[in-house]
């Protein structure tokens, strides 16, 4: 009997040896991934607050049109890590913009203001982040596409509607001011214009480099 308990006390110990050794393992895997996805996320936030404040300052341009290229990022961030990270890469767009372009609606409305930047950043990110989710699976070079097809249209068309909710009078007297016959046409071709197929353009060339940036990504693990 003495020799069963000593042999069944023996097995037990190398099995529970054995589970913690799988554990620690695991529990070692599981901080190395958070790890990755703070840096990873962390650079991604840098390259976005660097880009928007080079794009308040127009330093890029694409002939006479000043472009951002934030969105490249978010839509990186948002298929390495999912949808929360492009939420969040969207909401440093927001506040960047508000720190660094906004002055003319803050002067109008301070509340509005801070919901349109915010709201049309993080809703991007969502966006980009749930549409590349659904169909990366099938075909990653249309679900980045897509994504960066639906980020700008996102954020250009939550900023046209916080225009219509919060700034509608002085966007009357703008146009005016601008020789437009209606607000509507302003905001079209005065404040959106060409910009936005301009970035939507460079948005979609930036496709195929987006993806192999996944691609090399995701076999290395980062995410």
């Amino acid at each position: 009997m003495w020799y069963n308990v000593l042999g069944y006390n023996s097995v037990s110990g190398c099995v529970v040896s054995h589970t913690k050794e799988s554990g620690s393992k695991g529990d070692n895997m599981n901080i190395n991934n958070k790890t990755k996805t703070v840096v990873g996320l962390g650079l991604l936030t840098a390259i976005v607050i660097v880009l928007q404040i080079i794009a308040a300052m127009g330093l890029i341009k694409f002939g006479v049109f000043t472009i951002t290229l934030v969105l490249a990022p978010m839509i990186v961030g948002a298929a390495l890590y999912g949808w929360w990270a492009g939420a969040w890469l969207g909401f440093v767009f927001g506040v960047v913009v508000l720190a660094t372009d906004a002055g003319p609606f803050l002067a109008v409305n301070v509340p509005g203001t801070i919901v349109t930047c915010i709201m049309k950043g993080v809703c991007a990110g969502i966006v980009a982040g749930i549409i590349y989710d659904l169909l990366s699976k099938k075909n990653r070079f249309l679900a980045v596409i897509l994504a960066g097809v639906a980020a700008p249209v996102t954020n250009t068309g939550l900023f046209l509607l916080g225009c219509v909710l919060f700034f509608m009078n002085t966007i009357n007297e703008w146009a005016v001011g601008a020789g437009y016959p209606s607000a509507g046409k302003y905001l079209i071709f005065g404040m959106v214009g060409a910009n936005f197929f301009v970035e939507l353009i460079i948005n979609l060339a930036l496709s195929t480099a987006i993806v192999q940036i996944i691609g090399i990504a995701k076999k290395s693990n980062v995410a």
